[in-house]
Parts: C-alpha cells; structure tokens; sequence
C-alpha cells in the first residue's frame, strides 16, 4: 500500500516541530533551515501551511536528472535523491513545478522529502495533527466528507 503525506493546514499553529524533527533526522541538527518541510506564515491571514515534497507520481524531478541520481523507494513511492550520485547540477530543482527539491550548499547536493523511509518525523512531531501519513487513496476522502456535510447543510436549510 503507498502512503502519502497529508497536509491540513487548519490545523497548523506555526510551531515548527515538523522542521525541526526534519531536520534532526536528516541532516542531525535543529535547524529549520536545513529542514526538507517547510511552515509558510501567511500574516495578513493568520494562516500557517506546511508544505514539502508531495511524491510525484510522474516526478519530474527524477526524469529530469541527468545521472540518475533521484529514484524511486519501491517500499513507500518516495522519490529518493542518492548523494553518491548526485552532482549538484541543480537541474531537478528547475523540474520541480512545486519549488520542493532544493540545494545544499553545505553539500553541494539537492536535498528533498524521502519520507523519512516510511515513518516521516514530521508526522510524529506535529502536535495538532496537522500533517498526517495515510493510504494514497484515502487523501482526498476528508476534504469530500467535508463538501457533503456543506451540500447537505445548504440543502437542508433550503428546505
């Protein structure tokens, strides 16, 4: 079963667990800024939304590099970046529409969202439940639940 990450932004205060569980378990540090998440802050809303990499199903990112260096984790779907293989050509951090696989300068590598090999750090990290890792084919399910409690509630009111 492929499992997705999920966000729900509703939910997200802006306490940045999800970064800095991130990145501890990826790069051994807190430090958000080498985090493969990120928390955006919408001031004028007062609105946080975390978002990463979403696990392309045709991921340019890896179509795009020249070496191969991004494959695919036959165990979870994550397209994983091997810095054995990479060679920092940034190409893939052109590919991605999304803008979620980044450079490393530290490294010299591209850096992206691996689901931390199918227990994401995030997930577990989020007090509010604001990120959540579920069935690929349920993500949609909740957000489907919600418009028929709406459609249901307007009909019924203009009854």
């Amino acid at each position: 079963m492929q499992k997705s990450l999920v966000i729900y932004p509703d939910k997200c205060t802006g306490c940045l667990q999800c970064e800095l569980a991130c990145s501890y378990q990826a790069e051994g540090v807190f430090n958000p800024a080498k985090s493969r998440i990120k928390v955006f802050n919408f001031h004028d809303q007062g609105r946080f939304v975390p978002y990463t990499c979403t696990q392309c199903d045709e991921a340019w990112c890896l179509h795009a590099c020249p070496v191969d260096a991004i494959t695919v984790d036959m165990t979870n779907g994550a397209k994983v970046v091997s810095d054995d293989v990479c060679v920092g050509c940034k190409v893939c951090t052109i590919a991605c529409p999304f803008g979620t696989v980044n450079y490393n300068q530290a490294t010299g590598k591209v850096i992206k969202c691996d689901l931390c090999g199918g227990d994401p750090e995030c997930v577990k990290a989020c007090p509010t439940d604001a990120i959540a890792y579920m069935d690929a084919d349920l993500t949609g399910l909740e957000k489907m639940r919600a418009w028929a409690a709406k459609t249901d509630a307007a009909l019924q009111a203009g009854a």
